[in-house]
Parts: C-alpha cells; sequence; structure tokens
C-alpha cells in the first residue's frame, strides 16, 4: 500500500509553537521533505530540529520550491518536488513536508497536496502556529476583537489600497518593497508596529514606520490598525 504524505506545519520561528500532533507526525515519518535543496539550512527544519532532536537520525530530503511569483516556474519547480517525494509513497512511507507557519496560509506545501490528491495519494494538512498570530502575541495584542475585520495583505501592489480597508491588516512578504511600503505607512498615519524574525534568533520589534530598516529581513510582518481595544 502507498504511504501518506503529510504538510506539517511547524509554526512562525519559536519551536515550542510546535503542536504535539506535528511533533507526533514527526516522529512517526520515515522520511522528512523540508523546502530548499540543503535540508540543513532551511528554516523549517531548524525550527522542528529543536523540538523533535531525533529527526537528525531520519532520512531528510530538501527540494527546491523557489519564492517565485511566475507561475510557470512556480509550477515546474512543484512537478519536480513532487517527483521526488511520491516515489518515496509508492514503496509505503509515510512522509512528511515541512511548511514554516501553517499549511494553510499561503503554503508552499499546498501545491505539493494537491498535485499528490490529484494522483490518488492520501495526504493531510497538519495546522501550525500562523506568524501573525505569533506576532501578536509578541506585541501583547489581539488582532481582532468585537465586530473588527482582519485583512491580510501579501503582496505589495495591494497594500496601498488595502490600507484603506476598515479593521486590522496584516502586512507580509514586504521584501525589496519595504522603502515604498514605508511611504504609504507614513502616509496613512495609523498606528503600525512590526515583528521581524518573530520567535527566531535576531528577532526584532519596531512601533513606527520611521524605525523599520530599509533591508528588513523576508520573515517580517506588520500589523496596521485598529487591533484590540488596548490600544486604543
Amino acid at each position: 500500500m502507498p504511504g501518506k504524505l503529510y504538510g506539517i506545519g511547524v509554526g512562525p520561528g519559536d519551536p515550542e509553537l510546535l503542536t504535539l500532533k506535528a511533533v507526533r507526525i514527526i516522529r512517526e515519518c520515515g522520511v522528512i521533505f523540508v523546502p530548499g535543496e540543503d535540508y540543513q539550512d532551511s528554516v523549517a527544519y531548524q525550527i522542528a530540529r529543536q523540538a523533535v532532536p531525533e529527526m537528525e537520525r531520519k532520512t531528510v530530503i530538501g527540494v527546491s520550491v523557489p519564492m517565485t511569483r511566475n507561475k510557470a516556474e512556480r509550477a515546474a519547480a512543484h512537478r519536480q518536488a513532487a517527483g521526488q517525494i511520491f516515489p518515496w509513497l509508492d514503496k509505503g512511507y509515510e512522509a512528511g513536508f515541512l511548511n514554516l507557519g501553517d499549511v494553510t496560509i499561503y503554503a508552499s506545501y499546498l501545491y505539493i497536496h494537491r498535485l499528490a490528491v490529484a494522483q490518488g495519494y492520501e495526504a493531510e494538512l497538519v495546522n501550525g502556529v500562523p506568524s501573525f498570530c505569533a506576532a501578536a502575541a509578541r506585541l501583547g495584542t489581539g488582532l481582532v476583537e468585537d465586530a473588527q475585520q482582519l485583512h491580510i495583505l501579501p503582496q505589495p501592489q495591494q497594500i496601498r489600497e488595502g490600507l484603506s480597508l476598515p479593521g486590522t491588516r496584516v502586512i507580509m512578504k514586504m521584501g525589496k518593497n519595504t522603502g515604498q511600503v514605508k511611504l504609504w505607512l507614513k502616509e496613512s498615519g495609523q498606528k503600525i508596529r512590526m515583528v521581524e524574525r518573530c520567535g527566531m534568533q535576531g528577532e526584532k520589534v519596531y512601533h513606527s514606520a520611521d524605525e523599520i530598516p530599509e533591508d528588513a529581513s523576508y520573515y517580517s510582518l506588520l500589523i496596521v490598525g485598529e487591533q484590540g481595544q488596548d490600544d486604543q
């Protein structure tokens, strides 16, 4: 019988935020796949290894899942990754694929999950703590309450218009557009806070647009707007 594939959310950075279920399934899997050609450089692997040290004795394989907005290149990379994973399932292995944060939110694994299901393999999503939830906790605030709305803005072209939306806005994946985003934030005059590398080594917290560095890490997340009533 073919093995089962698990997409495992490892949370945003703090290994103590791995769920009990994630830890159990990692321990039970015969092979672990991680994003990145060199698995030891994978952030997801480094997080999970701290919570499950015995993973160092497992078969761990790095797969290339490039962060590109080119849909053709992305699809080709996911097909190639699936080509590395599926033979292990055919041999009857239970396989886990580690993914930062939660596997249902802008997750690289989701594309591979769909390919696996389409090929008739059994596959399961194992939730992890989302980065924006962890960042809000780090800031000591709620994201929304009462009837407030929550909006997640993952693309630079969405941000300027998104700043006029009601409620709390979460800005992710600014990348090379940090400078422009800072200008939009200053123009909006809204309360902002940012957590860089939340739960990881080198974590930093910023309390205004002026404080945000132009070379902020890819692992940076902005919370803009209403948030909890403690911030009013």
